[in-house]
């Protein structure tokens, strides 16, 4: 029991304390200065702290940018934190958090280090949106291995063990020193718990179990990973989890308007049966400037012309479908004009002709057809072997599939002999009949390769197509131009050209 003088020293040693407390707390520089000289004059041991409520206790956001020493990268994240905190309790946060040793932490703050005893508000951090830079070392380069970073987390938690006991017996006491202060004693810092997460496999954060990616480096959750059925996000994850569904519906949405749109456009384009330019184009044939609106772009090949090219290029083709007139040094288009892009291009007149030649077309073109021969009938039909008449929906004709012509109440034998018998006394069916046989003999006609009908070369160049079957032929070779598979096959024909040779010494460009 101590002596009843050093009992009334210490009493007097708490008043003065307390009221060193109150007058520092009050601003109040002359009462401290004397209360400070009385203790001193006691000397007694006394010690100074600073109450934690002095500090703002409101949570702030901290910005911080993150370096990490072996993936030489800077990115940026946001901390919930007390100005009061300590740069050490910080550091704890952070392996708490991020999974990064203490050791390996350099925290910089107003362009300053930072010791382990200063608090964010020393540094001047008092607001949302203050800044500061953590530098993470490689393990490495301090020598830290796992082994080591297991022992002082034990060490630490025996530390934190003893602390509490120690101050749990000797504050109710009241033996200790003088504190100038009246709160209480900061609480021990609580024990790492254990971590919950998967481990980025490129920077090893310990990352909380339902993050897609890596909070730091955004490298993806391993994909053998599997969320404890017993995790329990918490408020923040939650938080997080709940904006990326909203986020993600609000992706969806806009994807669903965007193909709504889509349809549409797509519905109103297609009610057009010619698609007009929306750019202005140069026309790569005639070379015109096109302006938006006055030209048209093709539906199978999106190739954009002027209307007259277009108009021009149907008119003058000579076959059943109308290809893109497209043409390059290495391309050539291969697609067809559709239909009604025709009948949007001609008159009704220029397209009931372009019908007319696509019917002739696909008359002589057709294995087994056969034309009416009352003259200037358009009927025409495909027979089979086993049908030997064919009646005209057109004249009403009957034609005799066997004779190839028309001879009402007579059968074959008897029209042969007739035909025989006129043929000798038709003196106008014999002179064409010679007249035909002395140009077939000098080369001013030819019988086509194909379909044995006589053809005439009237000028210009010695390509000319056959009137009936519409093939391609040679007129100096008396050959077709091409082989079985028609335009382009150098299998056969002429050839003319092949290889830069002409097919005949007196070929006038038959290609």
């Amino acid at each position: 029991m101590a002596a009843p003088g050093v009992a009334d020293g210490l009493k007097e040693a708490e008043d003065l304390a307390v009221q060193l407390s109150e007058a520092i707390g009050c601003g109040d520089r002359d009462e401290a200065k004397q209360c400070a000289e009385k203790l001193a004059a006691l000397s007694l041991p006394v010690s100074i702290k600073v109450d934690q409520k002095a500090y703002p206790q409101d949570m702030i956001r901290l910005k911080v940018g993150v370096e990490d020493a072996e993936l030489d990268s800077y990115i940026p994240i946001t901390m919930m934190v007390t100005v009061g905190i300590t740069i050490a309790e910080l550091k704890i946060k952070v392996k708490n958090d991020f999974g990064f040793h203490p050791s390996l932490q350099i925290w910089v703050i107003g362009k300053r280090l930072t010791k382990d005893t200063d608090t964010l508000y020393s540094h001047g951090v008092s607001k949302d949106g203050d800044q500061a830079f953590l530098f993470i070392k490689n393990a490495k380069a301090v020598n830290l291995s796992r082994e080591q970073q297991r022992q002082e987390e034990q060490h630490q938690q025996i530390d934190d063990i003893i602390v509490t006991m120690a101050r749990s017996s000797l504050e109710p006491r009241g033996t200790g020193p003088p504190v100038a202060t009246k709160a209480k004693q900061r609480p021990p810092p609580l024990l790492p718990k254990p971590q919950i997460g998967w481990s980025c496999p490129m920077c090893t954060l310990v990352n909380k179990p339902t993050r897609p990616g890596c909070e730091v480096c955004a490298c993806e959750r391993p994909a053998d990973y599997k969320v404890p059925a017993s995790y329990k996000p918490d408020q923040d994850e939650l938080s997080r989890i709940q904006s990326e569904q909203e986020a993600n519906l609000q992706y969806r949405k806009v994807v669903e308007e965007q193909r709504a749109m889509n349809f549409r456009d797509h519905l109103e384009t297609d009610a057009h049966n010619l698609i007009n330019n929306n750019e202005e184009l140069d026309c790569p044939i005639c070379f015109t400037t096109i302006e938006p609106g006055e030209g048209a772009v093709l539906r199978e090949c999106l190739h954009g012309f002027c209307k007259d090219c277009l108009k021009g290029t149907i008119i003058n083709n000579m076959d059943a479908e109308v290809k893109c007139p497209y043409v390059c040094n290495d391309y050539s288009c291969g697609y067809n004009l559709q239909d009604r892009e025709i009948l949007s291009l001609l008159s009704q007149e220029e397209y009931q002709k372009f019908l007319e030649l696509r019917l002739s077309i696909a008359e002589s073109r057709s294995e087994n057809s056969y034309h009416c021969k009352t003259p200037d009938c358009a009927g025409w039909c495909i027979y089979e072997d086993d049908i030997n008449e064919f009646t005209c929906q057109l004249c009403q004709e009957t034609n005799c599939l066997l004779c190839k012509a028309i001879h009402n109440n007579m059968n074959c034998k008897e029209y042969q002999d007739d035909l025989r018998v006129r043929a000798e006394n038709d003196v106008a069916a014999k002179q064409t009949a010679d007249t035909l046989e002395a140009m077939l003999q000098n080369g001013e006609a030819m019988h086509c390769p194909k379909c044995k009908v006589i053809v005439q070369k009237k000028d210009g160049c010695d390509w000319i197509c056959c009137i009936m079957c519409k093939t391609e032929i040679c007129w100096v070779t008396k050959q077709a131009r091409w082989g079985p598979n028609g335009s382009g096959d150098t299998t056969g024909g002429c050839k003319c050209r092949l290889n830069g040779v002409l097919c005949h010494p007196n070929c006038n460009n038959c290609h």
